[in-house]
């Protein structure tokens, strides 16, 4: 059946299905059975439990259709999962796709939100193995159901931070923040002109995340490395594998909804404090150059609690820094900053100026 500039409602459910299964590699040998029947049947892997996550992305809440291509989707919605692998220690295994899409969506999108994800699957060894699709008739929906493995006493939780521990980032933070934040202006005629300005941000965001040039910049070259981080996130597996293996960290946890919501989750489950030093925070100078132009003094606060930043904070104790900085040394050069520490005192501060000021608010759905 010709597909060209067809949309989903035309073609099917039945053909919206098989499309997916065509673009899908074939499946490893522990997939004892995959995509085509009611379920999908994993062969476990020995001495390992299993982790299991979910997330999904709603159009209009998690992401936009006009800010940037439906790859960005795709790959969004299995970053997301990995990042809570990540956070768990766990090695990134299969995946299901669902997919709730409005009938005017076009095939050729459609395929590329697949392509999007894939790609990642195949950058870290995940099987696609099943998933669902079904009718909207309203925003388009992704969700992704993702699973790991890890030894079982090298699983890391939220809890275990203790008193005097060392908090740790990795990455940077709000970079998200400040690539929605670029985006909604090039939206907004009256700001930022025009669709193709978008195109041309979006363009120059893609050739960055190949050369790496904006590491350092600002202006036009920071922004496109800000617009990359808020729509094709990378999660940081690696890292939580070694974190995992390695038996430092104490506690961990994702950054999915921002800094200061990632310290509250740990202290909260760990029955701790913290205390941050807000000079040592890692920000990029273009995330925060942006972010002074709406919060101006309060930036600091919107890159700690704009969240979609898909770093990890880890604590790990003092004795164990030389052991962890060996361990870094693995991390294929994602730097991982000490930005803090963990304190008996179960307050929750930023040191600041020269004073201590309570921890902003971290992002919630229903607030």
């Amino acid at each position: 059946m010709e597909t060209s500039g067809a949309t989903i409602g035309e073609i099917g459910e039945h053909a919206v299905i098989a499309r997916i299964r065509r673009n899908v590699p074939p499946a490893p040998a522990w997939v004892t059975v995959g995509i085509g029947d009611d379920a999908a049947v994993l062969t476990p892997e020995r001495n390992r439990s299993e982790v299991i996550t979910t997330d999904v992305l709603v159009e209009g809440v998690h992401f936009d259709r006009t800010h940037g291509p439906p790859t960005a989707i795709g790959h969004k919605a299995l970053a997301v999962n990995l990042s809570d692998l990540a956070a768990m220690g766990a090695e990134p295994r299969a995946a299901l796709l669902s997919l709730v899409l409005p009938g005017g969506l076009a095939v050729a999108d459609l395929d590329e939100i697949v392509d999007g994800l894939l790609a990642l699957a195949s950058r870290h060894g995940v099987a696609l193995v099943g998933g669902n699709v079904a009718r909207s008739p309203g925003p388009m929906i992704v969700e992704v159901t993702a699973t790991g493995s890890v030894k079982p006493r090298r699983v890391l939780r939220r809890r275990g931070a203790r008193a005097g521990d060392d908090l740790y980032v990795s990455g940077s933070i709000g970079a998200a923040a400040a690539g929605l934040q670029v985006l909604a202006m090039r939206g907004n005629p009256a700001e930022a002109g025009s669709h193709e300005a978008q195109v041309q941000l979006w363009d120059r965001a893609s050739a960055l995340s190949c050369t790496g040039d904006a590491r350092e910049g600002a202006g036009d070259a920071g922004e496109a490395e800000c617009v990359q981080r808020f729509l094709m996130p990378e999660p940081r597996v690696r890292l939580g594998l070694l974190l995992g293996r390695s038996g430092i960290a104490t506690a961990c946890v994702d950054l999915s909804d921002g800094l200061a919501d990632g310290v509250r989750q740990i202290a909260a489950a760990s029955r701790v404090g913290a205390s941050i030093e807000a000079d040592a925070v890692p920000v990029l100078p273009a995330a925060r150059a942006v972010l002074e132009r709406r919060h101006a003094a309060a930036w600091f606060d919107a890159a700690a609690s704009g969240g979609e930043d898909y770093e990890l904070l880890f604590t790990a104790p003092p004795r164990r820094r030389r052991a962890l900085a060996a361990v870094l040394r693995q991390a294929a050069g994602l730097p991982c900053t000490r930005i803090g520490r963990v304190t008996a005192d179960r307050k929750l501060l930023v040191l600041r100026e020269g004073r201590s000021v309570p921890l902003p608010g971290g992002f919630a759905h229903f607030r």
